[in-house]
């Protein structure tokens, strides 16, 4: 399977990529910018994608009941040279699942994610799965 993107500068304040009919802004002002995600904010993002993507893959194969699942990440980054050295993420899942099943699908998850898989052999990802409160 190959994917691809395009993107080009648009001006000084930002950029645009395309995938298939998408399009994302990208911040690639060196000001920054509020309407934009900067290269490690879509870095997360994908990981976040990968991560709920994985939900909808394993639940019908786990026969796991979700009535819906969020992730929250975090980079911590060093400045020379400058690279992230660890992801943090928490998925939260709103289930009545047991805290083992909880446990199989987070193992799932990160078992079958294409960007878990590759960003865990470059940097350290650590994080948990936990139901959401109200929830068993």
């Amino acid at each position: 399977m190959e994917y691809r993107v395009h993107a080009r500068r648009i001006d000084a304040h930002g950029s645009l990529a395309v995938a298939k009919e998408a399009e994302v802004t990208l911040d690639t002002d060196l000001a920054g910018r509020r309407d934009a995600m900067n290269p490690v904010e879509l870095l997360l993002a994908a990981l976040a994608a990968c991560m709920l993507k994985g939900i909808e893959r394993v639940t019908p194969m786990l026969h796991f009941q979700v009535d819906g699942a969020e992730v929250a990440l975090e980079a911590v980054r060093q400045d020379a040279p400058p690279k992230l050295t660890l992801i943090r993420y928490e998925i939260i899942v709103n289930s009545a699942e047991t805290d083992q099943r909880l446990d199989l699908l987070h193992r799932n998850i990160l078992k079958y994610g294409t960007i878990s898989n590759t960003l865990s052999g470059a940097l350290p990802l650590e994080g948990t799965l936990r139901r959401a409160s109200g929830c068993g």
